[in-house]
């Protein structure tokens, strides 16, 4: 008997992208015989609207309401409606792009390894001068620290990687993801998982495209979440951080102390050699991506100015969940 599979997508205000991602969807729905189940937070730009529309001719499409509005919740509350009936949980990301069979490979993909989760390479991809900026920075070193799922580079078992398929049963093991988590609730179920005895897969034969935030202030609030995440992760399971996870965590450190500079200048150079390394990177990395992703050349110090807000941001985030722990604990 074949594997019987659930497609979910999470959605909020998604009217720009879904119509053409479920047409794209429903291909795949058929050639698996599975069902596409659209879980929304309350959009109000018409997303549910087309959903519906779609689904009075599609009966493999359905629409959930998901009151908790982010994605986690969204996926807990799709599987315990229809999981009962499936053995494959695929995720989809709304705002991403995916190749045309991406859901078979990851379907065969994990029939073929026998694993608990398939995860999958995520290339970045900018349209205006500083998203390109942004996308270069997180196909790169200087903003992913070399993570696996981030550079595209190999394959097979991984602590973590950008989320795709689960085996629902492995899922429903470790009770799914953790609602209190609204960032980093991924790494955290891969823990579990992992935890618990099951492999996760990086597979190379598939992959997913990633549109970036286009404005310095939605990165940096995005990767504040990031970093708070980061640090309730490593809190909850009490995990000792990888080298370039500890890295990040000098730079609000660094910035802090710049302003002990009115004292001496002395104060400034870290905050210095940090500015000058970004850059410097930064225009190494645009002179590698490049032809890729068009990033113009007189715009590479622009990756490294993107790369410096994500740092930031995400130490500001990690050590402000640290430093808000304490007064959490006498809130309860």
């Amino acid at each position: 008997m074949s594997a019987r599979t659930l497609i979910v997508v999470p959605t909020l205000n998604e009217a720009s992208h879904i119509g053409d991602l479920l047409e794209a969807l429903l291909v795949e729905a058929e050639a698996l015989d599975a069902q596409i189940v659209v879980a929304d937070g309350g959009s109000t730009d018409g997303t549910k609207a087309i959903v519906a529309r779609l689904a009075l001719d599609a009966p493999r499409v359905s629409l959930i309401h998901n009151p908790q509005r982010i994605q986690s919740a969204a996926i807990n509350l799709v599987v315990a409606q229809f999981g009962d009936e499936a053995d494959f949980l695929i995720r989809i990301d709304a705002h991403g792009a995916y190749p045309q069979d991406y859901c078979r490979i990851l379907v065969a993909e994990a029939a073929e390894r026998q694993v608990a989760a398939v995860v999958v390479p995520m290339t970045t991809v900018g349209v205006a001068p500083f998203q390109r900026a942004v996308a270069t920075a997180q196909n790169s070193a200087i903003g992913t620290g070399g993570s696996a799922h981030r550079t595209g580079k190999g394959h097979g078992p991984v602590d973590h990687g950008h989320h795709a398929l689960m085996r629902v049963d492995a899922f429903r093991a470790v009770s799914g993801y953790d609602q209190t988590f609204r960032f980093n609730e991924d790494a955290e179920l891969d823990y579990r998982l992992r935890q618990a005895g099951g492999t996760i897969w990086l597979t190379d034969r598939t992959g997913m495209t990633y549109y970036p935030r286009s404005t310095p202030s939605g990165l940096f609030r995005q990767y504040f979440g990031y970093g708070g995440g980061r640090a309730r992760n490593i809190l909850k399971h009490r995990v000792v951080p990888r080298l370039r996870q500890l890295a990040p965590l000098a730079i609000l450190p660094v910035v802090l102390l710049a302003v002990l500079s009115i004292w001496h200048w002395g104060f400034l150079v870290p905050l210095a050699l940090w500015g000058v390394g970004c850059i410097a990177l930064g225009i190494h990395a645009a002179r590698k991506y490049n032809p890729e992703y068009g990033m113009p050349m007189w715009l590479s110090p622009l990756v490294g100015v993107a790369a410096m807000i994500m740092h930031l941001a995400w130490s500001s985030g990690f050590w402000a969940h640290v430093a808000q722990r304490p007064f959490r604990r006498l809130a309860v």
